[in-house]
């Protein structure tokens, strides 16, 4: 009994990357029922971080760990995004560092687990379930020292910002990520518009693509992406922009040129 209770645990760390979260429903799914997680945990192998959720004794973990452990072993969406996927990207790097905020965005039916919630990750958590975009579209790998997490990719996490202004985000700083984002690739660009629900999100990344002067919006199908009727207050006493009838900060319509 003492060989295989020792060749389980055995088995299991040879098999995952370290710096993980382990779910306990995962565990008990692959044959480490709850009594051998509690003699695991006796024997100093594993330790809770809450109801749940287990992490090998001497692990470093950090959120990108937990994230792992959502996708990997409980099929869930939920993912880096905005402001903190482009900061993974390195396209935040001269704006101040995701500002002490870990964002994550999934499905609408999609929880995070309290275990997660509580946990002292260094900085505050924000969890943004939304259906303004299909939950799996325009995410990428991400590879850290020992494992791959899936994040929103560039246009995806522009997309989520502007989701999330003006209140949670700045729109002057949008523009200043937008600017940023010269490679974009406009097929995948073309799919996320014309899949994303939200018309606020829509003209106000056209209209800051354009107004960074964005090559690759000239290689898009406008025709193809509904942009709503009727005009969009963003915010009060601003600016308007006609072509995308949205009112915008003045401070942001007098960056560059007007559209």
């Amino acid at each position: 009994m003492s060989t295989n209770y020792n060749s389980k645990i055995n088995q299991l760390i040879n098999a995952q990357p370290p710096g993980i979260v382990y779910l306990s429903s995962w565990l008990v799914a692959n044959g480490y029922s709850h009594n051998l997680q509690q003699r695991y945990k006796k024997s100093n192998w594993l330790k809770s971080i809450g109801a749940g959720a287990l992490v090998r004794v001497n692990d470093k973990l950090n959120y990108e760990g937990a994230v792992y452990a959502l996708q990997a072993q409980a099929n869930l969406t939920i993912h880096p995004g905005a402001k903190t996927a482009l900061s993974i990207l390195g396209k935040a790097h001269y704006l101040e560092l995701s500002a002490g905020r870990i964002l994550l965005f999934g499905g609408t039916t999609e929880k995070l687990p309290l275990w997660f919630k509580r946990y002292n990750w260094g900085a505050k958590l924000e969890y943004h379930p939304t259906n303004f975009l299909p939950s799996d579209l325009g995410l990428i790998d991400h590879d850290t020292s020992t494992f791959s997490i899936r994040i929103s990719g560039a246009a995806r996490a522009m997309m989520e910002c502007l989701y999330l202004a003006p209140k949670r985000q700045d729109l002057v700083e949008c523009f200043q990520l937008m600017e940023g984002l010269n490679n974009l690739s406009p097929q995948k660009v073309q799919v996320l518009l014309e899949q994303c629900q939200s018309v606020k999100v829509k003209r106000l990344f056209l209209y800051m693509a354009e107004k960074a002067k964005h090559q690759w919006v000239e290689y898009l199908d406008m025709d193809k992406i509904d942009l709503g009727k009727g005009k969009r207050s963003v915010v009060k006493n601003g600016s308007f922009v006609r072509k995308y009838a949205i009112t915008v900060p003045k401070e942001l319509e007098e960056r560059g040129e007007s559209i």
